[in-house]
């Protein structure tokens, strides 16, 4: 999520925050691109034949962070997980609504494997990670984090650190502990 664009990013994010006319305008462009790859890599395992299209999701994330009223930008990584974690409450809302009509809200729990949920059953798989992910928040609400930017928000270690103010090295311990309790919870299926 590194690279090009980042302080003219940031500085737009800023603009905005303080209300400079023409600022989101100008954002919107600067940051398409990277909430398209964000929303492909959540929708690369989605279930085939999901009515949710990757600029389907771009727009309502985007739309969404606009709607949510004046937010003090800290720069171009805070924004992205902050539309990251916007993008996973669409789909796990979308998700918990199509599992609850269709087989009356029973879901099936599977590890976390290297951070990839497969594609079958993409919706119960979801929503498991989302429940042990909120049992986690409760008692290391830093680990959760951890877990919400890199897999969810696609975020470096650095990166990750940074929104977070934590040293690259509390990243990758936190990470590391945090996928095995989720994968020791989603096994147990006490993710509730």
């Amino acid at each position: 999520m590194g690279g090009t664009g980042g302080p003219d990013v940031t500085r737009l994010l800023q603009a905005w925050g303080a209300g400079e006319p023409g600022a989101l305008e100008q954002l919107a462009p600067a940051v398409f691109s990277e909430l398209h790859r964000v929303a492909a890599r959540f929708m690369r395992n989605e279930r085939p034949g999901h009515t949710l299209q990757t600029t389907a999701l771009v727009n309502e994330a985007y739309v969404r962070l606009v709607d949510g009223g004046k937010v003090r930008w800290q720069d171009r990584a805070h924004f992205f997980a902050v539309a990251a974690n916007m993008m996973r409450r669409i789909l796990v809302d979308r998700a918990r609504a199509r599992t609850s009509a269709k087989r009356g809200g029973v879901r099936q729990r599977v590890p976390l494997e290297d951070g990839v949920i497969p594609a079958q059953d993409r919706d119960g798989d979801l929503i498991a990670l989302d429940d042990a992910l909120r049992l986690l928040a409760k008692t290391d609400r830093r680990k959760a984090r951890v877990i919400e930017l890199r897999f969810f928000g696609g975020l470096s270690v650095e990166e990750t650190a940074e929104v977070l103010k934590v040293s690259t090295q509390t990243v990758l311990r936190d990470w590391n502990l945090a996928k095995a309790w989720l994968a020791r919870e989603m096994k147990s299926g006490s993710g509730e």
